[in-house]
């Protein structure tokens, strides 16, 4: 017998591989299907006697009888950037999980007829659902206008009214960054934000606000850049050369990044003379040098609350509207206690 051959000599079927593996066809069927209710023995069995006769099950009969696709549609924009790459992969990873595949499709831009486009191509391949990665303003204001037929979930500190939404939330992450500052004993904590039009951005800020506001804190320097090292690495030059911080809420990574970089070129040592604060805890943060004090958001988790949710919208449950997810402050060596004053050479 070859691979991909019965023993009728042609592909194998469901009913091959039961014969094979000496269970019933429905048995078969719940360890495609990842059904809980099957022991660990039988699951092995059966999965040995998929892998020999080289089953594959045929999408396109299972359709016509469940008139689902088992895939999701992903819209997705600025992917180049650490946290939108971050979240593709939670979604992809819990979606495969689950037994479904994921199609995505990247935005060249965030036009109305861009987007509608995208979308409209995805309910042409028949999505059983849809995911919209969502961090600006104006996608925002775009899918609040959809109504694509599947369900929908958006991911983002969206505050869209009638659209579903699931988000770390950001301006807790803010917020938190900027107490660890205060805590230290920091007064003038300055602010580098991303983008304007970014809502996680806008977020951030205000959660920076929020906590120098709780102590009776004025707002420190407020710079803006556009999540690149080097942007941070000019804010980084402007902020230490105002003079005006002991230490500064970088709103992401590899910003934080451009900070130190300007800081080493102005003979600053971290966190002695400026203690710095990023956001996202991305794999490379551990090994800055000092390791980089930041705010971990849970992708993993992010992509599994986003899928259950679609899952549930698709079974015809009531799944819940707009879930947030808790960031966490993971403290390393670039945070300390606020120094005499900043220093230069």
């Amino acid at each position: 017998m070859t691979e991909n051959t019965s023993a009728n000599g042609h592909p194998p079927v469901m009913a091959d591989v039961a014969a094979k593996a000496g269970v019933s066809h429905q048995t078969v069927s719940r360890v495609i299907n990842n059904h809980p209710n099957v022991s660990a023995k039988t699951r092995t069995v059966v999965e040995a006697a998929i892998a020999e006769l080289g089953y594959r099950r045929n999408t396109a009969a299972r359709q016509l009888v469940t008139r689902r696709s088992e895939t999701l549609g992903v819209v997705a924009h600025n992917t180049e950037h650490f946290g939108p790459a971050r979240i593709l992969l939670g979604i992809q990873e819990a979606a495969y999980a689950s037994g479904y595949g994921v199609n995505t499709v990247r935005l060249p831009n965030d036009s109305e007829k861009t987007l509608i486009d995208t979308v409209e191509n995805h309910l042409s391949h028949q999505v059983d659902g849809l995911v919209v990665i969502a961090p600006q303003e104006s996608i925002v204001r775009i899918i609040e206008r959809l109504t694509p037929g599947v369900p929908m979930v958006a991911i983002g500190d969206i505050g869209a009214a009638g659209v579903q939404n699931v988000g770390v939330d950001q301006q807790r992450g803010g917020w938190l960054a900027t107490k660890h500052l205060i805590d230290q004993g920091h007064r003038k904590i300055a602010h580098i934000m991303g983008p304007t039009g970014w809502l996680d951005a806008q977020a951030r800020r205000r959660g920076w606000e929020a906590a120098l506001a709780s102590e009776g804190l004025e707002p420190g320097t407020l710079l803006i850049g556009d999540w690149s090292a080097a942007s941070g690495y000019e804010a980084g030059k402007a902020l230490i050369d105002a003079g005006e911080c002991t230490a500064v809420f970088v709103a992401n990574d590899q910003m934080s990044l451009g900070v130190m970089r300007a800081a080493y070129e102005r003979k600053l040592t971290l966190p002695r003379d400026l203690s710095i604060v990023g956001f996202d805890d991305s794999p490379e943060s551990g090994f800055y040098f000092p390791p980089l004090t930041t705010i971990r958001q849970d992708f993993a988790e992010l992509g599994r609350r986003c899928v259950g949710m679609l899952l549930d919208g698709i079974a015809g449950n009531d799944p819940l509207f707009s879930v947030r997810i808790q960031p966490h402050l993971m403290v390393r060596g670039s945070t300390g206690p606020r120094p005499a004053a900043l220093t230069r050479s």
